[in-house]
């Protein structure tokens, strides 16, 4: 992931800035009620503003019933409103493609802060309800590069560029290079030049779109879109300062914008990769194929997942290899998908299809009789009559037989039905088919409801392993209604679609022990190269094991380091793992 960490401050539990870190795999870990899920709250709540725009929101877009942030006035720290949540990403700029990447080829570390509150941002004083972004600020390498603040009428504007700072310097550099006419910029120039920059930067400003500023394309300090495209600035001796200058003023903002919008643009993809799965997974009705699909809890309750399985058999399979795996969840279940038409459709055309039937049962009755053979048909008919007039009621299987082997000698049944089945379908638009599971050990069909509820729980968390690439996948409680055993297996599971091709990213809030026991034993095996085959290798910069820890004012997020040998470099706080 080009996302490598995020901060929270002042956000639910939360009250100094806490950095949670993004590995392949993020496990937390904390008491009851210490502060967990605000952690992947806090991502829900970004998630949000980048889709909607929305921050002073209850339910958040993929959170469903799961996440009830209950309004910035609930989820700002201690409930004071004239605190600001601060929220902060670190990127990778080794992982930035396009403009923005040859913008900061110099740089080691890039972070992106801002902060959201009721203030004049909104245009609205807080008691009106406002919540919008009041401030926001670019590091590069551990040094402030430019901040914004808010202003009245919803604006940000430009407060601060350092430009002494060293990225910023071969960056400015490399803009009066491509486009003016000098063949080189030293030290000398660049100092010239500060009061210009300076005086640029009042008049540089910007507008909120999701959770980010775009710099509109016009500023205060009179570019224009047009002036822009201008191919050269010529700098003559006599006048070198002042032609300078002029670049400056015409191009600088110009490559702000670019800088900006695309580290913007670059956040906003990264979050916008999060998929989440709350700590209650759905448990859908009986026939899965009549089940809503777009309830609120649809994504966040995993519903969608029994979706995904039905309709993907590459999935399915892999479910079902852990489903009745000896080592795994050792049940004698598989997951199938059988064909279904509703009974509405099926009683609007059975009667128009048995017509036709009767039509085409005595047209192949004609057919079958010899060509040059005349059939008295009222004389047949006289023959029945007789028939059934003579039959003995306590025993009418003999004539009955008669009359369906009359019939099967016309018709074959079965394919009667499969080919009546196959219009239907067609005319219905495709097939409907719903999911159960076959017990191997009768051939019966069963639905979910009819086993144990651990299969219903596990399922979604399989499935978003299994069906989901280069995802950021935040998960409350994979392991509830799992046995110990099944809880490592797991561990596997997330190693395996995060370092084993897919290339996910796994946050996951959780109690579990048997979990990292298992994620420890395969950083040991790596090391001592005794891995199983089939599981990706693992290194301890691949996990980070963080520790919730409540204070008197907010929480602390502890880093306990893991070493190759797959053991804690320091022991757990507050006895957490008490037993061990």
């Amino acid at each position: 992931m080009t996302l490598t960490a995020f901060s929270i401050a002042n956000f639910k539990a939360f009250a100094d800035t806490q950095r949670v870190p993004l590995r392949p795999i993020t496990l937390i870990y904390g008491a009851n009620s210490a502060g967990k899920s605000s952690v992947v709250h806090a991502l829900a709540l970004a998630h949000h503003a980048i889709v909607t725009g929305e921050l002073d929101t209850q339910r958040t877009q993929i959170g469903g019933e799961s996440i009830d942030l209950g309004g910035f006035r609930q989820y700002v720290h201690r409930r004071d409103r004239y605190r600001q949540v601060e929220l902060g990403f670190e990127l990778d700029p080794r992982r930035l493609s396009g403009r923005v990447a040859e913008l900061l080829k110099f740089a080691q570390e890039i972070v992106v802060e801002l902060a959201i509150g009721g203030g004049i941002t909104s245009g609205k004083f807080d008691h009106e309800g406002g919540i919008g972004v009041e401030r926001f600020e670019m590091k590069v390498d551990n040094k402030s590069l430019l901040s914004m603040s808010g202003r009245a009428g919803g604006l940000l504007r430009l407060d601060r560029l350092d430009h002494s700072h060293p990225v910023f310097r071969e960056f400015f550099r490399a803009l009066l290079m491509a486009t003016t006419t000098v063949e080189n910029i030293d030290e000398e120039d660049l100092g010239s030049l500060e009061g210009v920059l300076d005086e640029l930067v009042p008049g540089i400003t910007a507008r909120i779109r999701g959770l980010f500023p775009r710099i509109g394309e016009e500023s205060e300090a009179g570019e224009t879109k047009s002036e822009v495209w201008k191919d050269f600035v010529p700098v003559s001796r006599g006048h070198r300062r002042e032609e300078l200058a002029h670049a400056v003023q015409l191009f600088v903002p110009r490559r702000l914008r670019e800088l900006i919008e695309g580290l913007d643009t670059a956040l906003e993809d990264e979050i916008r990769r999060l998929r989440y799965l709350g700590p209650l997974r759905s448990y859908p009705p009986r026939h899965l194929a009549f089940s809503q699909h777009h309830d609120p809890n649809w994504s966040a309750g995993g519903g969608y997942a029994w979706d995904v399985v039905r309709s993907h058999e590459d999935v399915r399979q892999r479910v079902n290899t852990w489903l009745g795996n000896a080592d795994r969840l050792k049940t004698p279940y598989e997951l199938a998908v059988r064909d279904l038409l509703p009974i509405t459709v099926v009683s609007r055309e059975l009667p128009a299809k048995l017509h036709k039937a009767r039509h085409d049962l005595v047209a192949s009755l004609l057919e079958g009789m010899d060509a040059g053979k005349m059939i008295d048909l009222p004389l047949l008919a006289r023959q029945v009559t007789e028939q059934i007039a003579v039959l003995n009621p306590d025993d009418p299987d003999d004539v009955i037989l008669e009359i369906e082997e009359l019939i099967s000698e016309a018709s074959d049944a079965e394919e009667l039905a499969e080919s009546w089945t196959e219009e239907m379908v067609k005319e219905q638009g495709g097939e409907l088919q719903d999911l159960v599971l076959i017990d191997k050990r009768t051939g019966t069909p069963v639905s979910h409801r009819d086993v144990g509820i651990g299969v219903s729980q596990v399922l979604p968390v399989l499935v978003s392993a299994y069906a989901s690439e280069n995802e950021l996948l935040a998960i409350e409680q994979p392991e509830i209604h799992l046995h110990p055993a099944l809880q490592a297996e797991l561990g596997d599971v997330f190693l395996e679609s995060a370092l084993g091709g897919s290339g996910n990213t796994f946050l996951i809030e959780t109690h579990s022990e048997h979990l990292i026991l298992r994620i420890l034993r395969r950083i040991r095996e790596t090391s001592d190269k005794e891995l199983p085959p089939g599981v990706p290798a693992v290194c301890p910069e691949d996990v980070a094991v963080l520790y919730i820890q409540p204070k008197r004012d907010g929480v602390d997020v502890i880093h306990i380091p893991i070493t190759p040998d797959g053991e804690f470099e320091r022991t757990w706080p507050d006895g957490f793992f008490a037993e061990r």
